[in-house]
């Protein structure tokens, strides 16, 4: 039986060379369509890597969704780190739990008509009919891409470990614009006719139901429960906004059966600092420091049109490199700026030289790349809102060869100039150029940059961090490589539950500390045994 599968396999196989072939000639550019055909049919003959190690559900169209079971397959090497049986037993328990209680179906016509009523609850239903949800909405203020997709990661892994269903609220109605389904057979977008669609506005950091703010009105208990919760997550939060992250309050929360989040946070590591989740966390990700990664392929998958720009990208830039580095420069006070700021320039150069990166540029001329032996082609691709650093790195390694006889190739994809979060083609452009820098070898990002943050988690990458500059200045180092993969809690809370103040949560556990960007930040890291 397995023979005749393969068999089939290398018909269809040899179909699909045909058809490239004949594509491919009718272009004239035959070497880029048959470098990505190959890559494609090397990477799908192995279905457990289509499935990233089981992390994927396999019910779902392939041609609807071409990033879903590409991306792994047919542009990287396989990710070396694995999903634990837990956490795959989850997802598969999840999605049926998704299928049961989503949009459309009976329980949740039962969950929403609840919505309405001024229905206070004082305990958690045990016979196993009552759906609970979490709701991740979209801030109308303007939220970067990589602040979006960061907390939501953060809110689905809330809604695994509570036993809830995770849906978002479009209110840009972009999502699908960028991203496949990840649930099969069910979806994940809020319906436009939902109660709580027309009270999303008033959501703010004092809204009367927030639960910060009811606890500072002492309107809320444990035999006291309303029907919806708003919790208050965004950097501006409040200190009582922030007992979401203790025990006893999350008890209070875990009643309510329908809670709404606002955040633009990775909170993922103060969940770990959660006495009654830390047990289900270490079963879920026994390697702590891979908790985006796996979350994050599993739940974002490019639509076809955006999977479309970073094929063409990879194919026509990076995929005959030996080696692709990739640097993303963010710089908050340039917005607009076309030149390269001179230190931030500087910084790059001597970060990429120090770490051995890049390789040096012979100034005398004296090294001459021949034809007669192929020099080492490392592509390097460049991500930020201005031309000026690429073009400034694209000209050193023109003008002058390199010390070691590399050949250096700089791509930049895009140069938006602002940041237009409100507009779809700017967050297309920046959601393929996340994952075109996923899929380097290597990658530089910006301190505190969430953009980098999300790349460095998709493609299992520890980054190398520029620090930031002081006084326009380029700091000594000039950059770090990171203690782990995991993006940075901007800002945890800084207290203790029981009535301590002070607390150093980056002090609690081995497997949490401050992040290297962001002093008072903290993450997870990966303790050696």
């Amino acid at each position: 039986m397995r023979r005749h599968g393969n068999i089939s396999s290398k018909i269809v196989g040899m179909r699909n060379l045909t058809i490239t072939l004949a594509i491919c000639l009718k272009k004239h550019n035959c070497s880029l369509e048959l470098s990505f055909f190959h890559a494609r049919e090397k990477g799908s003959n192995n279905p457990k890597e289509k499935l990233l190690g089981g992390l994927l559900a396999s019910e779902f169209d392939e041609e609807s969704c071409l990033s879903r079971y590409h991306h792994q397959s047919s542009l990287h090497k396989p990710s070396p780190y694995k999903p634990s049986k837990h956490l795959i037993s989850k997802l598969r328990s999840y999605e049926k739990l998704h299928k049961r209680c989503g949009p459309g179906t009976e329980s949740y016509k039962r969950a929403t008509e609840k919505l309405g009523q001024d229905v206070y609850y004082n305990h958690v239903s045990n016979s196993g009919d009552e759906c609970r949800y979490v709701l991740w909405m979209l801030p109308l203020s303007k939220l970067g891409l990589g602040n979006r997709i960061l907390s939501m990661v953060s809110v689905f892994l809330y809604a695994l470990l509570t036993d809830r269903i995770m849906l978002v609220a479009d209110q840009r109605s972009d999502t699908s614009d960028l991203f496949c389904e990840p649930f099969p057979g069910t979806s994940w977008l809020l319906p436009l006719d939902s109660p709580l669609m027309d009270q999303l506005d008033s959501f703010n950091k004092e809204y009367s139901r927030s639960y910060g703010t009811m606890l500072k009105n002492h309107a809320i208990n444990s035999t006291r429960i309303p029907s919806q919760l708003y919790l208050y997550l965004f950097h501006d939060y409040g200190d009582h906004d922030k007992m979401f992250f203790c025990e006893d309050n999350q008890m209070i929360i875990g009643k309510a059966p329908w809670l709404v989040v606002k955040s633009n946070q990775y909170f993922v590591p103060s969940l770990w600092l959660i006495p009654g989740f830390q047990t289900k966390l270490i079963r879920l990700f026994p390697q702590k420091d891979t908790v985006f990664h796996h979350l994050g392929r599993y739940l974002f998958h490019p639509t076809n049109q955006v999977w479309g720009m970073v094929t063409r990208s990879y194919t026509a830039y990076l995929s005959r490199a030996d080696e692709r580095l990739g640097i993303q420069v963010r710089v908050f006070e340039e917005e607009g700026a076309s030149p390269p700021i001179k230190h931030v320039m500087d910084q790059i150069v001597a970060c990429t030289q120090r770490e051995k990166l890049l390789p040096e540029v012979d100034t005398r001329g004296s090294q001459v790349t021949t034809t007669e032996k192929p020099s080492k082609l490392k592509a390097v691709l460049v991500t930020s809102l201005t031309s000026g650093y690429s073009e400034t790195l694209k000209s050193m390694y023109w003008e002058h060869p390199t010390s070691t006889g590399e050949v250096v190739v700089v791509h930049q994809p895009s140069q938006e100039a602002n940041q237009q979060s409100d507009k779809k083609l700017h967050n297309r452009k920046t959601l393929a150029e996340m994952y075109l820098l996923s899929l380097t070898d290597k990658v530089v990002i910006s301190a505190s940059s969430t953009f980098g943050y999300v790349a460095q988690g998709i493609g299992g990458l520890k980054p190398w961090i520029l620090y930031k500059p002081v006084n326009h200045t380029v700091p000594d180092p000039p950059c770090g490589r990171a203690i782990s993969m995991e993006p940075c809690f901007h800002v945890p809370p800084v207290y203790g539950c029981k009535g301590k103040t002070g607390t150093n949560t980056g002090n609690i556990v081995p497997f949490v500390k401050h992040c290297e960007d962001r002093i008072l930040g903290i993450k997870l890291v990966q303790v050696s045994r």
